[in-house]
C-alpha cells in the first residue's frame, strides 16, 4: 500500500483544500445541536421569538456553510480520486510493458487485466472515502467531548456503547478480511474462464462444447458468488446491529433524561443537544465501519497491485554509457546456445550454433517442437539465453537495448495479429511514419494489394478486434506488410506462409527476395517448398540443430531433413 501513497504527493494542495473543508464541515455540523439547544431553552421556553428568528437565521448560515464545505470536499475528493486511479493504471501498464515474457507466464494475462481495471478500482474507491476516514473520528471525538459537556450525568451511556459498537465491527470486520483477498482472487479465475471461452469460441463451437464450457463458467461464478454472498451477509448483520445499538442508546438517554429534565436538573435543549451529539457520534462510527469493509478489499487491491509494480523484469537494458548501437547489416550469430523456459526441467534448446550473412535468405524447418519458434524468440530477446550468446550484428543483444534491437527487425509472428482499426492503420503499425505510397507498396510485396483493392474502402477498409472479418490468410498477409513497411535490415517471418497457397507462397517469396536489397530473410516453416531455395536451411530436431546447408545437400546428408523432403514431395521432385 505504502507505494501506491507515493501516487498521491502530486495532488497534497488538493487533499489538503478537502481535508480543510472536510475539517470546516464537521466543526459546523457539531455547532448545530448547540443552537437548538439556545433557541429550545432560552427561545422557545422564555417566549423570545427575536432570540427564536435571530438564532434561527444563525443556524440556517451554519447549516449552509456546512453544505457547501461538503459539495466542495466531494468535489476535490472525487478529483484526487479519479487523478490517482488514473495515474495508478497508467503506471501499472508502463510497468507492464517491460515485463519479459516470463513475467507474463507467471502472472497471467487474465490476472494482468484484473488488477489493471477492477483492483485499481478498489483502491481508487478508498481515496475516494478520504474525507470519511477523517471526519469519521474527527465527528466522534468531538462528539463525545461536547455531549459530555453538554450533560456528563449522561455520559455512561456512550461509555458503555460505543465500545460496544466498537466490538461489534470488530467481529465482523476480522473474517471479512480474509473474504475480501479471496474474492478478487476468484474475479480472477472467472475472468480467465471467460476470456479463454471468447478467445476460443470458435474451438468451442467445433467440438460441441459449449455446455461444458458453460459448466466451468457457472463454477467459476458460483464459486465468487458464494464467497461475495458471505461478505454481504457480514455487512447485511452490520447494519442492523449498529441502528439496534444507535436506537438503543436514544431509548436510554431519553429514559433517564426525562427524569433529569422532570427533576429540573437538566434542561430540554441540553438533552435534544446530548440526543444529537450521541446520535453523530454513532453515524461516525458507523461511517468507519463501512469504511473499514473497503479498506481490507483495497488493502489486498493495493496488494496484488504492489506485487505487480514490485516484480522487476527477468533482464533489463543496459545503461547508456556500455549499450552498444552497432551499424545495422542483418547478421545473427548463435554461439552455442543452451536455453530452457523458466520451470522447464528439459532444455529446448542445446549447444546451438549457426550464422546468418546479410542479404540472404535462412530458413529454420524441423518438426513441431524442435525449437525453431525458440529461435526466433531469442534474437527477439524475448528471452535470455541460459548458456552461450545471441549476436546481431556482431553485438550480443545483451549489450543492446530492447529499443535498439528490434529497430532492426521486421518480425511476423506464428500467431498472425492484426487491430481494430484500419487496413492502412495495421500496415502503418511497422512505421508510423509510412507515407501512403510506402504502405501500399509493403501490401504488394505481401500480396496482399488484391484483397485490398477488392474492398471499396481500400486502405480505409475497417478491421474488427482481432481481424475477425478477415481470413486466416489476409491476416497473415497484412502482418507481413506491416514488417515489410518497417524497412528493417533482418526480416523475421516465423511461420508465417502457413495459411497461404502454394502460388501465393511462391510470389511472396519471389517479391520478399526482390525487396530485400542487401536485408537478411530469416523464414521458420513446415513446407519444404517454403525453404528449398533459401541460401541456409537449419535442420532443428529436438532442440538441437542437425542439420545446415542447402536443400541438395542436406538431401545427401541430413536424415531428419531427407525424412521431411520424403514425407512432402514426391521422389521426382526432391532433386
Amino acid at each position: 500500500m505504502h507505494r501506491l501513497v507515493g501516487f498521491l504527493r502530486p495532488y497534497r494542495a488538493l487533499i489538503g483544500l478537502a481535508l480543510v473543508l472536510t475539517f470546516g464541515q464537521t466543526l459546523l455540523n457539531l455547532y448545530l445541536p448547540n443552537l437548538m439547544s439556545d433557541i429550545v431553552d432560552t427561545g422557545v421556553l422564555r417566549g423570545n421569538l427575536r432570540y427564536i428568528l435571530d438564532t434561527g437565521a444563525w443556524m440556517l448560515v451554519v447549516a449552509c456553510l456546512a453544505g457547501g464545505a461538503s459539495i466542495a470536499s466531494s468535489y476535490y475528493g472525487a478529483r484526487v480520486s479519479a487523478f490517482f486511479g488514473r495515474d495508478v493504471r497508467a503506471r501499472l501498464f508502463s510497468h507492464v510493458e517491460h515485463f519479459t515474457l516470463a513475467e507474463f507466464d507467471q502472472v497471467g494475462t487474465s490476472s494482468l487485466i484484473v488488477r489493471t481495471t477492477n483492483d485499481v478500482w478498489q483502491v481508487q474507491q478508498l481515496a475516494y472515502m478520504l474525507q470519511i476516514i477523517v471526519m469519521g473520528p474527527l465527528t466522534a471525538i468531538g462528539g463525545i467531548v461536547l455531549a459530555v459537556a453538554t450533560d456528563a450525568s449522561l455520559s455512561w451511556v456512550l461509555a458503555i456503547l460505543v465500545p460496544l459498537m466498537g466490538l461489534v465491527i470488530l467481529a465482523v470486520m476480522r473474517p471479512g478480511i480474509a473474504l475480501f483477498g479471496s474474492v478478487q482472487r476468484k474475479l480472477d479465475r472467472l475472468n480467465l474462464v471467460l476470456r479463454e471461452n471468447l478467445t476460443g469460441v470458435r474451438v468451442v463451437r467445433a467440438f460441441d462444447r459449449t455446455r461444458f464450457e458453460a459448466g466451468r463458467f457457472d463454477e467459476a461464478n458460483a464459486d465468487l458468488t458464494q464467497t461475495q454472498v458471505r461478505v454481504y451477509q457480514l455487512m447485511a448483520f452490520l447494519w442492523p446491529a449498529v441502528m439496534l445499538i444507535m436506537n438503543l442508546s436514544t431509548v436510554l438517554v431519553i429514559w433517564f433524561g426525562g427524569f433529569q429534565v422532570n427533576a429540573g436538573t437538566v434542561q430540554i435543549g441540553q438533552l435534544m443537544a446530548f440526543i444529537q451529539y450521541m446520535t453523530q457520534i454513532m453515524f461516525s462510527v458507523l461511517m468507519m465501519s463501512m469504511v473499514m469493509f473497503q479498506v481490507p478489499r483495497a488493502l489486498a487491491s493495493a496488494d496484488r497491485i504492489g506485487s505487480v509494480l514490485e516484480m522487476r523484469p527477468a533482464f533489463t537494458d543496459p545503461d547508456g554509457d556500455s549499450a552498444r548501437s552497432p551499424a545495422p547489416e542483418g547478421r545473427v550469430e548463435f554461439r552455442d546456445v543452451t536455453f530452457r523456459y523458466p520451470g522447464a526441467e528439459e532444455a529446448a534448446l542445446s549447444g546451438v550454433s549457426f550464422t546468418t550473412s546479410p542479404g540472404t535468405v535462412t530458413a529454420i524447418i524441423g518438426g513441431t517442437g524442435s525449437g525453431k519458434s525458440t529461435l526466433v524468440h531469442l534474437i527477439m530477446r524475448f528471452y535470455d539465453v541460459e548458456q552461450g550468446a545471441v549476436l546481431v550484428d556482431g553485438v550480443d543483444v545483451r549489450a543492446m537495448t530492447q529499443e535498439d534491437l528490434r529497430r532492426r527487425i521486421g518480425y511476423v509472428p506464428q500467431r498472425a495479429v492484426v487491430f481494430a482499426g484500419s487496413i492502412l492503420e495495421n500496415i502503418r503499425y511497422g512505421d508510423l511514419g509510412a507515407s501512403e505510397d510506402e504502405v501500399r507498396a509493403a501490401a504488394a510485396v505481401a500480396q496482399a494489394a488484391e484483397f485490398i483493392d477488392a474492398t471499396p474502402q481500400g486502405l480505409e477498409a475497417p478491421v474488427t478486434q482481432g481481424g475477425h472479418n478477415l481470413s486466416g490468410g489476409q491476416r497473415q498477409r497484412l502482418s507481413i506488410a506491416r514488417a515489410i513497411a518497417r524497412r528493417a535490415p533482418l526480416y523475421i517471418l516465423d511461420d508465417s506462409f502457413s495459411a497461404l497457397d502454394f502460388a501465393t507462397d511462391a510470389r511472396l517469396r519471389t517479391a520478399l527476395r526482390r525487396r530485400l536489397d542487401g536485408a537478411s530473410l530469416l523464414i521458420v516453416a513446415q513446407r519444404v517448398g517454403t525453404v528449398m531455395d533459401a541460401d541456409q536451411i537449419l535442420v532443428m530436431d529436438d532442440g538441437r540443430l542437425v542439420g545446415q546447408g542447402r536443400h541438395d545437400e542436406l538431401v545427401a546428408t541430413c536424415a531428419v531433413y531427407r525424412e521431411i523432403v520424403q514425407s512432402q514431395l514426391r521422389p521426382e521432385e526432391i532433386a
